[in-house]
């Protein structure tokens, strides 16, 4: 089966013509990617994958390998505050998405998810959330979370949770009486459940194995208050028994690891892989699910942490410890697997990194993505049996044949001397000498900057600036002493690593001082804020897209939603919150600043950015606002983001200079 999919899937978006005024550039770098989601039919012959368009619409394609075929629109979704998270094969006759979206309840934003099935040639479609009635006394938001595709002796159900919500009673003998979570076996086809798992109060989550069995519960405690408890507790079953046996306990909301996490299980080994720290390290452990209780070490790295494991195909079968040093890694324990993705990535052009996105029941049938920092991807079709690699479709269509800048790991020292690891991207044919530059702090904090493509770094690239990423301490990713006690209680080691991104910068000669400007999302806006309460004077302009400006606010803001404990203990207390608040020190400011945020924002208020507006304008700061009604945190609209990348080259041009 050879087939190459790029040039019929151009046709339904167009590659436009290399172009390099800001208007194109801000059009071509924030639409959104051309293949957000991909996967591959258990036979192997069909794949299906999902196609955003400019504004909130998305569209399903199905292309038959077999007879190939011209990719088929077989639905499309179009929802202002909704989207699809993802779309996979249930069967040769039905795919199951989940939808994910965000609604205001009378003051309060929720967000909420929904799991449908639609035939493959879209003629059907079929909600597998149970319908909420108006008996019920709470909101649904958690509509399930897909267990297993595959449920031996049940063709045509899938596994997936079921939230139950107790209703009224009144005036009626037929209502619901049960209240917690459980797990149903469900017809992709009917919409029909048949309970598998009793629902249970407590569980948050269940995991089950590639057979099909509910095999680890997650549960936690309410407290009085009605927030989260403090901590998770995981429990398990043996092959042979119902009963459910004592895993491990961790803390609940904190970036520190404190006991094992469960990830994937491992049918055929009988047994789980989780995380646990070692060393000051997040390790790779293997668990016994046979009641015996044996941990095993799989695999630890003595600088960085393990993310997590990676899976393939639709059992989603452990396949290996993914963790990043300068660039993602995957220690394969299928040394078949390691040998092919390895070979892959020297004989494809530019040697990315490959990813193994999907696979066909047996496995024979590979999707591909090959990707690097200066390629936003390629989907490949590998076919074991007989060797063969087709391209199917590239990630970024609007981008074909633009020239990416590449960015290189760097280190540079802190104040107090520690090396900060970070990324440095220059502009193509660039000699790196007294460029305008941007520091770029990523958001979390609990998170890290990695080796890959980014579509804001290469847009920022496109109009000639040099862009650095600083892992700054407070990033996740580098160890238990990395991260202290987190970059929002410890904002001035934090910040002062950022600033000392911009310092160096200017030391290397590649930043002219007079040109140099701070942009971050989300608590990378709350840095690039903080720099100007920090050292006024170094950068020159500011960018914050929905960034945190004030703690307590932020605090309080939270207060409304079941996780307020966990802010509440990543925020603290003490003098650190009103001096780490860029909005309580308005006056401060010397550089102009842009702010960005979206109304429907359940991360951060809108009302965070409305407030530093405020503060800056009636201290007679420069600053502008650009607001997105409807959008959250991610801005995930492309021409919205078009919109914002222009605004972004106009400031920066104003205020560093063109």
């Amino acid at each position: 089966m050879i087939v190459s999919l790029a040039a019929l899937c151009a046709a339904s978006i167009a590659a436009p013509i290399y172009a390099r005024t800001l208007a194109e550039d801000a059009a071509a770098f924030g639409a959104r990617e051309s293949v957000d989601w991909i996967s591959i039919s258990p036979s192997g012959d069909r794949i299906l994958y999902i196609q955003p368009g400019a504004q909130s619409d998305e569209t399903i394609y199905v292309v038959d390998l077999a007879k190939g075929g011209s990719p088929t629109a077989i639905a499309t979704f179009n929802e202002a505050t909704a989207r699809l998270n993802w779309c996979r094969w249930a069967n040769e006759q039905r795919i199951v998405c989940e939808i994910y979206g965000y609604a205001d309840a009378g003051g309060i934003l929720l967000g909420f998810t929904r799991i449908m099935s639609v035939s493959a040639d879209g003629s059907e479609t079929e909600m597998l959330t149970p319908t909420q009635t108006f008996k019920v006394r709470g909101i649904l938001q958690d509509g399930g979370d897909v267990l297993a595709l595959d449920v031996p002796g049940n063709p045509g159900k899938i596994l997936m949770t079921k939230r139950y919500i107790k209703e009224d009673s009144r005036n009626t003998r037929l209502f619901n009486d049960k209240e917690g979570l459980g797990v149903d076996a469900v017809d992709v086809t009917t919409g029909n459940g048949k309970p598998v798992e009793d629902a249970a109060l407590k569980a948050v989550s269940y995991m089950a194995d590639d057979a099909g069995r509910v095999r680890i519960m997650q549960v936690t405690d309410t407290l009085a208050s009605g927030y989260d408890g403090s901590d998770y507790r995981y429990l398990y079953r043996r092959k042979d028994t119902d009963k459910w046996y004592p895993l491990s306990s961790v803390d609940a909301g904190q970036p520190l690891l404190d006991g094992f996490l469960p990830l994937a299980i491992d049918s055929a080994k009988d047994l789980v892989y989780g995380l646990e720290r070692t060393n000051g390290f997040d390790a790779l452990y293997s668990y016994a699910l046979d009641g015996s209780g044996t941990k095993t070490l799989v695999y630890a790295n003595d600088s960085v942490d393990v993310d997590g494991v990676a899976r393939i195909g639709r059992q989603q079968r452990p396949v290996g410890a993914v963790y990043a040093t300068d660039k993602n890694y995957i220690r394969y324990f299928d040394p078949e697997l390691d040998k092919l993705t390895t070979a892959f990535s020297k004989a494809l052009p530019g040697k990315p990194q490959v990813a193994i996105a999907d696979a066909s029941a047996d496995e024979n049938e590979l999707v591909l993505i090959a990707s690097s920092d200066t390629d936003p991807g390629r989907a490949y079709l590998y076919e074991k049996d007989t060797k063969a690699l087709s391209e199917l479709l590239s990630i970024r269509l609007p981008l074909e044949g633009r020239e990416m800048g590449k960015m290189a790991p760097v280190t540079y020292p802190a104040a107090d001397g520690t090396q900060i690891p970070g990324y440095l991207t220059l502009p193509p044919a660039s000699e790196g000498k007294k460029l305008p530059a941007i520091v770029l702090p990523h958001g979390g904090p609990t998170a890290r900057d990695v080796w890959g493509f980014d579509w804001l770094v290469q847009f920022l690239v496109a109009r000639g600036y040099a862009v650095l990423q600083p892992n700054y301490r407070g990033s996740t990713g580098f160890g238990e002493a990395w991260v202290g006690d987190n970059a929002f209680q410890s904002w001035d080691r934090a910040i002062g690593d950022i600033n000392d991104a911009g310092r160096w910068l200017v030391a290397q000669g590649i930043a002219d001082p007079d040109r140099m400007a701070a942009l971050g999302w989300s608590y990378g806006g709350y840095a690039a804020l903080q720099t100007q309460v920090l050292d006024p004077a170094l950068f020159k302009a500011v960018v914050a897209i929905a960034p945190v400006t004030d703690l307590e606010a932020l605090r309080e803001e939270n207060r409304k939603y079941t996780s307020f404990s966990a802010v509440d203990r990543m925020i603290g207390n003490g003098p650190h919150v009103a001096a780490g608040s860029p909005a309580r020190h308005p006056e401060k400011f010397a550089a102009p600043v842009l702010l960005v945020h979206g109304t429907m924002d359940m991360n951060v208020s809108v009302q965070q950015s409305k407030l530093m507006e405020d503060r800056l304008k009636s201290a007679g700061k420069s600053v502008e606002y650009l607001e997105f009604e409807g959008l959250d945190h991610s801005l995930l609209h492309s021409q919205a983001r078009g919109i914002m990348l222009k605004r972004i080259g106009e400031f920066l041009e104003t205020n560093l200079g063109g």
